[in-house]
């Protein structure tokens, strides 16, 4: 599969989060708008400075009626700590195949080691994405004003 563009459904992608049961993304966010974060690794300071950005947006998320969702193959030791010390509040999934997650959303992946670059999508509450951001390397990644910014518009635009 290619890249997914605006208007294509988000494939079946199941999650599995620190702490929590495995769910299915498009189940965890049908209703809202969503946001899909991969993200390279507890051990990349841009991912890190980007989870906390969606982590300190939650109260506004929260009230424009926004989920978020992240995950990355880290192991789930290293993302419990990752989710511990920054204090993350929006499902952080671990252990993420790769290459299956590339197949179905275009990600791109970093061949050695083995780990998605950073990748975001906006959802719309019907599943399908309102917008995706793909990156080849570290930088170039959604932000929280961004995603108010653009959901406030669409919800305008929608009413």
């Amino acid at each position: 599969m290619g890249l997914l563009d605006t208007g294509a459904a988000f494939p079946a992608l199941k999650v599995s989060p620190v702490g929590g049961d495995t769910f299915d993304v498009r189940e965890y966010l049908a209703g809202n708008f969503g946001v899909v974060l991969f993200y390279r690794g507890s051990w990349c300071p841009y991912c890190a400075a980007q989870l906390r950005a969606f982590q300190r947006a939650h109260d506004r998320f929260e009230q424009a009626g926004i989920k978020v969702v992240a995950l990355s193959v880290d192991s789930e030791g290293t993302t419990k700590d990752l989710v511990d010390k920054h204090k993350l509040t929006f499902p952080v999934g671990h252990g993420a195949d790769a290459r299956a997650i590339a197949e179905a959303t275009g990600a791109f992946v970093n061949d050695d080691p083995v780990y998605l670059q950073s990748t975001g999508f906006v959802l719309a509450p019907d599943g399908k994405v309102v917008t995706s951001v793909y990156s080849s390397g570290a930088i170039g990644r959604l932000v929280p004003e961004d995603v108010l910014g653009l959901v406030a518009h669409l919800k305008e635009a929608m009413s």
